[in-house]
């Protein structure tokens, strides 16, 4: 398949594009500056730029592009930023499918934010995304911008993305580095939920879904079998031989990380059902596994 890839230099991108190689898929790179290589394309998101030549040919449209939630002051700005790096992608990609006669199927990335805090409730791809926090608002933006491709006919897949597992990025990158200093620990109460995939079953999951026909919509691509803050601290901590004592409390979260720190303290339960009733076998499906695969070198 021929892939169109905006976000291809991020952690996520990088990885799916050397498995897209593997897998013998072509992938064009969507770029801002200028384009070096035929497997590069230049776009201007913000403006609404894209050859529309570069849709016309491919079989797979995807968006992981956004501004890093790893950031601070947060301020306004940023989260304009924050939020426009997601929105207006996915809206770009999302009209230029719409005006394209082959419409290629659009895999837009989403996150599992949306579902807010659950408390210990299972949450299925079923469950509302209504929360009342700044990152709910972002998700629904998010997922409200793929809309013009889903009206004009195509398919749309939007994947509501967990807590990726990987020590050369995302979140687990840094708590490695606090972890092995001695000073990791549950965050808050450490009883929230929250979910997570290792890269590698997010990379097979992503392709999956771009080829099977038959998906559409909201799927959660997270690993089967949540666990609770506390749970995942003790497993790394094991992990790396370091204790997990020094808890993370609220107030010291809410002064570093402002508006994102809810996610942090929010319990997002959320489980895998579409994948799993569809077929997908996972690689990695306990956070044992998920840890395992993510430190190894």
């Amino acid at each position: 398949m021929r892939f169109v890839l905006a976000g291809g230099s991020g952690f996520l991108g990088t990885a799916w594009r050397d498995h897209l190689a593997r897998e013998g898929h072509q992938v064009v790179r969507l770029v801002r500056g200028p384009a070096l290589s035929s497997d590069e394309s230049h776009w201007d998101p913000y403006a609404g730029e894209l050859d529309a030549s570069v849709i016309e040919d491919a079989d797979v449209v995807a968006n992981v592009a956004g501004a890093p939630l790893a950031h601070w002051p947060w301020t306004e700005s940023y989260k304009r930023t924050f939020t426009d790096s997601r929105v207006a992608t996915t809206r770009t990609l999302a009209e230029a499918i719409a005006r394209s006669d082959r419409k290629p199927v659009l895999l837009a990335q989403s996150g599992v934010a949306g579902y807010g805090d659950q408390g210990d409730r299972i949450l299925t791809e079923d469950a509302p995304i209504d929360a009342d926090t700044f990152m709910a608002g972002v998700v629904r933006a998010w997922e409200a911008a793929s809309a013009p491709a889903e009206e004009a006919g195509g398919r749309v897949v939007r994947m509501r993305t967990g807590v990726i597992l990987d020590r050369r990025g995302g979140a687990l990158k840094p708590l490695v580095l606090l972890f092995r200093a001695g000073l990791g620990g549950p965050v808050g109460s450490g009883r929230q939920y929250f979910s997570t995939m290792s890269l590698l079953d997010w990379v097979r999951a992503a392709t999956y879904l771009a080829g099977r026909d038959d998906a559409r919509g909201a799927y959660n691509l997270t690993g089967p079998g949540a666990t609770t803050n506390a749970e995942f601290g003790k497993e790394l901590a094991q992990r790396l031989h370091r204790p997990s004592l020094v808890p993370v409390p609220a107030f010291a979260l809410d002064a570093l990380a402002g508006t994102v720190s809810s996610e942090l303290l929010n319990s997002t339960r959320v489980e895998p059902a579409r994948l799993l009733a569809d077929g997908f076998t996972f690689e990695h499906p306990t956070l044992g596994d998920r840890l395992a695969a993510a430190l190894a070198r």
